[in-house]
Parts: structure tokens; C-alpha cells; sequence
């Protein structure tokens, strides 16, 4: 029985070696963890009132997700006469043109979308339109087609469903609960086949900031923090205050105003047929939730751009685009609503009545375009020497705003020494984790399974966003590295004391300390071959061939950063290895020479091996 069920457990896990969730329900059943429970209460409380009916409660939840933007957006108060909502736009004398679609598009798109079974209110799911997509492509051509050339999204492409889905805090109140819509599975299609060509447009025009990272082709969180970190180092290595803002917006897709966002959308150059292509696509949208066989009514959309959608975050990206031209002092570093501004100077007098002026600025800039700017929630951190006795405070609108000396910025947690101690140690954490459930697992799983639930629960941890702070003191990343060291010993079974060179080349996996510098020389590979952003490339100075120029720095602090670190160990490599024809050919190349080195290292060690 104990080997049919180790048996079990390894083929299970081998078929879901891609899918997070099913490999988490295997990994439960085998280390005996309830899954979380995700029944709903048998009643809700709605003011004073409580509501055990099903249908009610449907219909609470409707009413309460449709009307999230509409009241966030009554709230902000406009002093003044209203500007044109526009006016930082410069208006693109270009206009867009939507091209007919072709059947090999739709077939291209259909296959590079995910086998969901989630249905839709129709409900369909992909695995069945991937099924039956030979039969229905030359209809489907025909009415995208049509959708093009009138300028009309279909409506019944714009109708949602939505599941709650709980959160945190207590069960009975609608508030702990956010809302996953499901779309129409052809509204993705469709959605795709416009973003082709919508994305071709902004790109030859350059229509985007560079300052935004998010829902864009070759930017990630990565760079945006690369970016943001470059610059607080490069003030404190020229000795001069660092003031970073961490702006924290309320609901933000959903308070997207369709006037502003079309008339936005139409100085940027997206006009006639397009336009209302768009103005359809934005505008009478429905939803309805769904709890298990109960579902509500319809109800109408007012406001926001459509949740769970692939044009959605595109639309709000374009809507938030001018804020970078609202203030030509701060530095901006954008990922979708995630808004970070950095304000510097020699003086400390000055960076803080000049954050406070043009916050000042901003905080109307959000009022006019009706987005809801969150300044309790919004936190401010300090860079550099500070002096005795001063007191560091920015107010805007009556509020203080909270000073943090460490914040979660895009999936890491930046500390105001730079250190990065505090996501070295929530890392740690996660690892410790991880191990602990290899330990629990190794005895019903081989050692194939054991490797698929590394690279699951310990490899994502380790190497999330690692180019920018794995370049840390080694004293403070060395407790990763013995970590991982356990995690491969378990992995192969072997003492707590035994060598992992030889089961580091077995597993074909890396070090820490060398996975850093891999991701670390993959950017450089990119900025050496122009395949990054220019705010990324112009850090570094090109020198000879292949090599780049090595910058000098005053501060240990900056020598540690991307731009001087990354430089260095990317002219330390071979040409052969830089010469490579893409970007998979030179990883190969660099992850042989790391496991050669640790085969040369083992060979020193157990010459007789």
C-alpha cells in the first residue's frame, strides 16, 4: 500500500508539475493540511441588518462591488473650476487604424491562452472553445470582423461573472470580500486580437512614460525597481537627501471616468471608428454574482474599467499616463497603480518643502481625473544621513503623512538603509517553510517529486527580483544559501554534513549566491544588446566590443548596486560567452560554466571520485 501511494503522489504530481494549485492539493493531501475553507457564512450582515436568504445575498454582494467606484468617486471634492482633464497631453496628429482580422490570428491567440475550466455567464470555458475552434473560426473571423469595422463591441461579450472571494477580517460583512469577474471567453479573443494592434500603435508613437513598467512588453517589476534603486543610491553616493513617496490608490481600476478616459484616449490618437470601438468596449457593461446555483440580478456598470478583462489594465495605464507631466522635479517609478515619486537635494529643507508642493499638485491631478488618492494609507521614506534634532514631516491636505523606515514595494521590502534585512528575512522564512514541508513529503515522494516542490516552494522565493537585492553583504544573504543547502540534502537523502557540489551538478541547480549572479548577468546581457528600456540602458556606458564602462562610486552602498556589481562581472566574462546568439543560448552558456566550477570544486575535494 505504502509504495502504491508513493506511486500515486509521484505521477499526480509529475501531471500538475505546472499548475500551482493542483500540485498545493496534492501537496496537502500528502502532508495532511486542511485546505482552506472557502463555504460562505449562512448569513451576512448588511448595515444593521442581517440577511440569511441566498438570493438576498447575491444581490447584496452585486449591489455593494457595482457600487465601489461610483461612491469613491462622489467623495473627491474638485475646488475651483475644472480643468480640461487633458491639457498635459500633447495631441498626436497620427490616428489609429484597425486592420481586418485574419484566421490564423484568432488560431495563434486561441492556442497561447490557458486551459481554464472556469465557465462564463454563457457558460463556456476555453478548453471547450479550444475544442471546437476549427469548427467556429470562419464565424468568429466574420464577426471581430464587423466588431472592427462599425466601431460596436458586442454586447453580449460585456456581461461578468463574478465570484466573491474572501480576504481577511470577518466573514459576514461584504466589505472582506473581493470580486473575481469572469468575461465571455470569445471577449478575450476579440480583446487580444485589438491589443495587437493597439500595442503597435502606442509603441511607434511612444505614447506610454517610460516611467510606467506595468502591463508592458520587456518591462517587469524588476526593472522598475532597478530603476527606483539606481537613483536613491546615486543621491546617497553624492551625499544628498533621498525623500520616496509611496502613493496608495484607492480602488483605482474601478474609478476610471469614461469621459476622461475617451477623451484622453482621443488627443493620444485613438479616434473615429476606434474610438468608438472603445467608447462601446467601456461603456454598458453588466455583472451579476454567482454563489454556487444562486445568481443575481443584472446590474449596470457606471464607472472603472472592466475587472478580469486583458484590455482593462491597458485602458487604466493610458489613463494614469499624464501624471508624469503633472511635476518636472520628482522622479516617477509606475507599475500599473502601484506609484512610487522620489524627491532629492543637498539640502533637507529644501526636498521637503519641495515633496510637499508638488504632492500638493498631484493630490489635484488625482481630484480632476477622479481618482481616489488613499493618504493615511500613503507613506513616506527618508534616505540618507539625517540630521540631529530635525523633524522630518510632509503634510498634504491636512494630513500627515506616515514616515516607515521599511515597505513592501512590488514584491520586496525595501528597508531605508538599503540593506534589505528585512526581505531577507521574510525570504528566509518562506524557505524555512518550504523545507519543512520537503522534510514531511521525502517520505512519500521520490526524488524527482521532491525536485518539482523545490522549484514550487523554495526557487520562486530565492530568485523573485534577487538582481536587485541579492547583491547584498554575503554575511546577510549567507543564511539563504545553508538553507538551501538542507533543501538539496533532503532532496538526495544524504547527511547533514555531506558535500553538495556533486548534488547541486545532479540536480542541475545553483547556488544562491550564483543564481544571483545569473539573473544578475542576464540584465546585463539585455541592456549590452539594446533589449531594455532606455531608462534602464542610459545607467551604463558602453566601452570596446563588448564591454561596459565601470563607473566609480564613493560609497560601498552604491558598489553593490546593478550599474557598478553587474558591470563588473559581465566584463569578467569570456566573449564567447557574451557573443551569444539570444538570451536562452547565453544562459546555457553561463549555467555550464557554474556547474563546471562546482564539478572542479568536487574534484578537489574527492580526488578519487
Amino acid at each position: 500500500m505504502r509504495s502504491c501511494k508513493r506511486e500515486y503522489y509521484i505521477k499526480r504530481l509529475e501531471h500538475n508539475k505546472d499548475n500551482t494549485r493542483d500540485k498545493w492539493n496534492v501537496l496537502n493531501s500528502i502532508i495532511k493540511n486542511e485546505s482552506r475553507n472557502n463555504d460562505y457564512p449562512v448569513y451576512f450582515i448588511e448595515g444593521t441588518r442581517s440577511i440569511n436568504n441566498m438570493e438576498e445575498i447575491v444581490n447584496g454582494f452585486n449591489k455593494f462591488f457595482v457600487n465601489i467606484g461610483p461612491k469613491l468617486a462622489e467623495e473627491i471634492k474638485v475646488d475651483g473650476i475644472e480643468r480640461d482633464t487633458g491639457e498635459n497631453i500633447e495631441r498626436n496628429r497620427s490616428s489609429m487604424f484597425l486592420r481586418a482580422v485574419e484566421e490564423k490570428e484568432i488560431y495563434d491567440i486561441v492556442r497561447g491562452l490557458k486551459n481554464k475550466t472556469s465557465t462564463d455567464w454563457n457558460d463556456t470555458d476555453m478548453v471547450t472553445v479550444k475544442t471546437v475552434i476549427d469548427g467556429i473560426v470562419k464565424p468568429l473571423k466574420y464577426i471581430f470582423n464587423l466588431s472592427f469595422q462599425k466601431g460596436v463591441f458586442p454586447q453580449k461579450m460585456k456581461v461578468a461573472k463574478v465570484i466573491p472571494i474572501y480576504k481577511t477580517g470577518e466573514r459576514h460583512h461584504f466589505t472582506n470580500y473581493r470580486p473575481v469577474s469572469i468575461l465571455s471567453q470569445f471577449s478575450k479573443i476579440l480583446e487580444k486580437l485589438f491589443i495587437k494592434r493597439f500595442d503597435s500603435f502606442v509603441e511607434k508613437y511612444e505614447l506610454l512614460t517610460d516611467s510606467q513598467y506595468g502591463f508592458r512588453s520587456n518591462r517587469s517589476t524588476v526593472l522598475a525597481l532597478i530603476d527606483l534603486m539606481e537613483e536613491i543610491t546615486e543621491c546617497m553616493d553624492n551625499k544628498r537627501f533621498a525623500l520616496c513617496v509611496f502613493l496608495d490608490l484607492k480602488k483605482a481600476f474601478d474609478t476610471v471616468n469614461h469621459e476622461i478616459l475617451l477623451k484622453k484616449l482621443e488627443r493620444y490618437g485613438f479616434r473615429g471608428v476606434v474610438l468608438e470601438w472603445l467608447k462601446s468596449y467601456v461603456g454598458n457593461r453588466q455583472q451579476y454574482v454567482q454563489i454556487n446555483e444562486y445568481k443575481s440580478n443584472l446590474m449596470d456598470i457606471a464607472c472603472g474599467v472592466p475587472q478580469g478583462s486583458v484590455l482593462g489594465p491597458k485602458m487604466f495605464i493610458m489613463y494614469l499616463n499624464d501624471i508624469c507631466r503633472v511635476s518636472q522635479i520628482l522622479k516617477f517609478v509606475i507599475f500599473a497603480d502601484d506609484t512610487n515619486i522620489l524627491c532629492s537635494g543637498v539640502e533637507l529643507p529644501q526636498v521637503l518643502e519641495m515633496i510637499t508642493q508638488e504632492l500638493t499638485i498631484l493630490k489635484k491631478w488625482f481630484d480632476i481625473n477622479k481618482l481616489s488618492l488613499n493618504l493615511d494609507k500613503t507613506k513616506f521614506m527618508f534616505f540618507g544621513n539625517q540630521k540631529k534634532n530635525f523633524k522630518i514631516e510632509i503634510c498634504v491636505d491636512n494630513v500627515y503623512l506616515e514616515r516607515v523606515n521599511e515597505i513592501k514595494f512590488l514584491g520586496v521590502i525595501i528597508d531605508h538603509k538599503l540593506c534589505w534585512k528585512p526581505h531577507i528575512t521574510y525570504v528566509r522564512g518562506k524557505l524555512a517553510r518550504g523545507v519543512a514541508v520537503l522534510g514531511k513529503a521525502k517520505h512519500m515522494l521520490d526524488q524527482k517529486a521532491l525536485h518539482i516542490l523545490y522549484c514550487a516552494l523554495l526557487l520562486p522565493y530565492m530568485s523573485c527580483c534577487v538582481e536587485v537585492w541579492g547583491n547584498a553583504y554575503k554575511s546577510n544573504t549567507q543564511t539563504i544559501t545553508i538553507i538551501q543547502k538542507r533543501a538539496i540534502r533532503l532532496i538526495n537523502n544524504v547527511g547533514y554534513s555531506d558535500h553538495t557540489n556533486a548534488l547541486f551538478v545532479k540536480m542541475q541547480a545553483i547556488r544562491f549566491q550564483d543564481l544571483v549572479k545569473l539573473k544578475t548577468v542576464q540584465i546585463m546581457y539585455k541592456v549590452r544588446n539594446k533589449l531594455l528600456p532606455k531608462e534602464i540602458c542610459k545607467l551604463f556606458i558602453e566601452r570596446g566590443k563588448w564591454n561596459l564602462k565601470i563607473q566609480s562610486a564613493r560609497t560601498t552602498l552604491k558598489t553593490m548596486s546593478i550599474s557598478i556589481a553587474g558591470v563588473k562581472l559581465w566584463n569578467s566574462l569570456t566573449e564567447e560567452i557574451k557573443e551569444s546568439k539570444n538570451i536562452n543560448q547565453f544562459k546555457i552558456k553561463y549555467k555550464n560554466l557554474i556547474l563546471n566550477k562546482y564539478k572542479n570544486e568536487e574534484n578537489r575535494v574527492n580526488p578519487g571520485r
